[in-house]
């Protein structure tokens, strides 16, 4: 009869906060400061696969599809970039104290990733980062 022994490793994952979490300790943040807040939610999403949030070079979390995150940032000249592990985008932001950004990201994929997606369940999916409207905060 086969034994089988359970081995038990940590990894140590960035943390994502829920967005109500993020919204209250934005609230009591310093007027000093500015929100960007990053969507993942458009129905052109190919809903699969994370996406990893950077600012300024440092790894802020993870979204999976209709998740957001909201990050306090001090003034002055940031770069976001979003990366889906298949291709990466980085956006220049200047951020003024009391800014509130809101940005949607998503994955995308051709008719041809469509059919890998299928088939394979995994291909090369762009993915982007674009601006939003203001839009009231979920609570």
């Amino acid at each position: 009869m086969p034994s089988f022994r359970v081995i038990a490793a940590a990894c140590v994952l960035p943390a994502i906060i829920p967005e109500r979490a993020a919204v209250s300790a934005s609230e009591n943040s310093s007027p000093a400061t500015a929100r960007v807040t990053i969507f993942r939610d458009s129905p052109e999403d190919t809903q699969t696969r994370q996406i990893k949030i950077y600012l300024d070079g440092q790894q802020q979390g993870e979204l999976m599809y209709g998740d957001s995150m909201t990050l306090d940032v001090v003034p002055g000249a940031h770069v976001l970039r979003v990366d889906n592990t298949w291709n990466r985008k980085d956006l220049a932001i200047a951020v003024r104290p009391g800014e509130d950004f809101q940005f949607v990201t998503k994955s995308s994929a051709g008719k041809f990733v469509w059919f890998l997606l299928g088939f394979l369940g995994a291909g090369p999916m762009r993915v982007s980062i674009e601006p939003l409207p203001s839009r009231p905060l979920r609570s």
